[in-house]
């Protein structure tokens, strides 16, 4: 069973896209690791897009590493002037510890491009369709799977 830490961000209006990445990195690092503060932050303006596009609302900005997975979810518009469902503590472990990576999810429209861009700086972090799952963060997630449910086979009599 992979244990799963879940972090929610407050962002744009409450701080910017570039202050929001800038505290994710501060929140991966945990001011220790500078190599990997340079990778991440090679890719800022890349990573400002995406959460300018707001796609980390729904879908998490996903961290792998020889521990627990990081999940980390942004908050905008009201939720992030609010920031009743913020958690921006620090964690408890190291987010990238080891053989570490970083998946972003993107828009489809910016998906290519994005992917391209991250390439050329980082091969530890890349983007997917913020439309597909990395895991999941119940046992249940899975139950049903396959299943499929016709309402107009079901309804006629």
């Amino acid at each position: 069973m992979t244990t799963v830490a879940r972090r929610a961000i407050r962002s744009t209006p409450f701080r910017d896209a570039d202050a929001t990445w800038a505290l994710i990195v501060d929140l991966l690092t945990q001011g220790k690791n500078e190599s990997a503060r340079q990778e991440l932050e090679s890719i800022a303006g890349i990573a400002a897009t995406v959460l300018g596009e707001q796609s980390p609302r729904d879908a998490a900005i996903v961290v792998t590493c020889n521990g627990p997975r990081t999940r980390i979810y942004c908050l905008y518009d009201e939720s992030a002037i609010e920031g009743g469902d913020a958690n921006e503590e620090q964690l408890g472990f190291d987010p990238l510890n080891g053989n570490w990576s970083l998946s972003l999810p993107c828009t489809g429209e910016d998906l290519l491009w994005v992917q391209r861009a991250l390439k050329a700086k980082s091969d530890r972090i890349t983007a997917r369709d913020q439309s597909e799952q990395l895991g999941s963060d119940s046992a249940a997630a899975g139950v049903g799977q396959g299943l499929s449910f016709d309402a107009d086979d079901f309804l006629k009599l």
